[in-house]
């Protein structure tokens, strides 16, 4: 008698279910599977779901929806004030008022409190302690 060539035993590692007693009925109490199977895995549907409400997606410890600026961008933009255009972070986010103060206060005071005030201000929007002006946090990345 012949062997085919790979029988699936090869070295005695084949996983063999162990024989059932007599008698024996697996437990009941589950549903039957959906008519239409089941849904595939996350991450493997053909189209990408996006909630109405939350189109850049949701605060992932509050739930909130996300705002479309991103404080990475508005962080960077915040840190040009180390060369004297602080506020355009701020201009980005959409307090106008806010950002041509700073950018005034860079001007008259030589940079110097326009480079502090720019920095603590760039650490507060990277840190997630400045929301968009409709209150939405800002989202992560670019």
């Amino acid at each position: 008698m012949t062997e085919p060539p790979f029988s699936g035993n090869e070295g005695g590692n084949q996983y063999t279910p162990p024989p059932q007693q007599p008698g024996y009925v697996p437990p009941g109490g589950y549903p039957p599977p959906p008519s239409g199977g089941y849904p595939p895995p996350m991450g493997q549907y053909s189209g990408a779901y996006t909630d109405p409400a939350a189109p850049f997606g949701r605060h992932p410890v509050t739930g909130e929806p996300l705002s479309e600026k991103s404080k990475v961008v508005a962080g960077l933009l915040q840190l040009l004030g180390l060369f004297g255009l602080v506020g355009i972070g701020r201009i980005y986010l959409g307090y106008t008022t806010l950002g041509v103060i700073q950018l005034v206060v860079g001007l008259l005071t030589c940079g110097i409190g326009a480079l502090i005030w720019g920095i603590i201000d760039a650490i507060l929007i990277l840190t997630d302690k400045v929301r968009d002006p409709a209150g939405f946090p800002l989202r992560d990345g670019t």
